[in-house]
């Protein structure tokens, strides 16, 4: 058995009632520290050994504690703890058996899963957590809206925390899961760099609301000098051109944002308007694309549902 010092110290000073009875200290001992004040009870099942408010990690701690000894932090909690930014989330996400066995605790979701634990669970020392691929394809299945499933997908492979390849295989691992074919398709967009099957995207589109199909890779010399080529361009009955250049994945990355957005403005000319969309738009939102593609002046019909 591990020393409860020790203990202490690798939970961030958090214990469950649970260990404190297997290290000797029953409740009415417990209950000394806490009227001392130097305790305090954070759950009905947790313990603090320090005073002041909670740290994030504190927090997480006593939420898998409070859960049970099979419990683990998951989704996006599971994906900050490992490195994930730009993605953080106030309420603590935590894996369970059976989310009704225990009270409630502010500030912490209980999410139920039966899928095998020893498959889930990271084999990293400290925290109990989900792996980080399982923990952010539950989510995106299970938990989020359609826009934010995908985006976590791109954002976790943008940021070099995985693979697309690796994803892949955890949707193998984790069928059925809900969502399993979009995300599929996304993921390929993301491993290819989206720009081959977004070109396969624009025509369905095209054919789809009667659009003209677009020039390709078209050369221009923005306003600084360079040159660029431009993913799709129409020339409208007015003379003006219409660009579309569309982004292979969920540009989650600021620098890579920043030059898209300055590739923009560089672009644009006199009798030029550049506008932009997402691969994943075009793979799940084609009709909001066709109707502002048909009111800047392409012609088409003008889809009913969006109209």
């Amino acid at each position: 058995m591990i020393p409860l010092e020790q203990l202490i110290t690798e939970q961030a000073g958090l214990l469950a009632r649970r260990q404190l009875t297997a290290h000797g200290l029953d409740w009415g001992r417990v209950r000394n520290q806490i009227a001392a004040h130097r305790w305090v009870e954070v759950t009905p099942r947790v313990v603090c050994t320090t005073t002041g408010r909670l740290t994030p990690e504190q927090r997480r701690w006593m939420a898998v504690l409070h859960a049970g000894p099979r419990s683990m932090i998951g989704g996006l909690t599971a994906a900050e703890v490992q490195g994930l930014k730009r993605w953080e989330r106030d309420e603590v996400c935590v894996l369970v058996d059976d989310e009704l066995s225990f009270e409630p605790v502010k500030g912490v979701r209980f999410f139920r899963s039966r899928r095998p634990y020893e498959l889930l669970r990271s084999p990293r020392p400290g925290l109990p957590r989900c792996q980080l691929e399982p923990a952010v394809l539950l989510w995106a299945g299970y938990d989020a809206a359609i826009r934010p499933a995908h985006g976590v997908l791109a954002a976790v492979v943008q940021q070099r925390l995985t693979t697309p390849g690796q994803l892949l295989s955890w949707l193998d691992q984790l069928t059925p899961l809900r969502r399993a074919k979009g995300f599929r398709a996304t993921l390929g967009d993301i491993a290819v760099g989206g720009h081959s099957l977004a070109e396969l995207a624009v025509d369905r589109m095209c054919r789809r609301f009667g659009l003209p199909l677009p020039r390709r890779q078209t050369r221009r010399q923005d306003s600084s000098g360079v040159d660029r080529w431009t993913d799709c361009e129409w020339d409208l009955p007015d003379g003006t051109v219409l660009v579309l250049e569309v982004d292979g994945s969920f540009h989650l990355d600021v620098v890579q944002w920043q030059d898209d957005l300055r590739r923009t403005r560089r672009i644009t000319a006199p009798g030029r308007v550049v506008v932009r969309c997402t691969a994943y738009e075009l793979r799940h939102e084609a009709d909001e694309v066709a109707v502002d593609l048909v009111a800047l002046g392409l012609p088409g019909r003008v889809p009913q549902a969006a109209a």
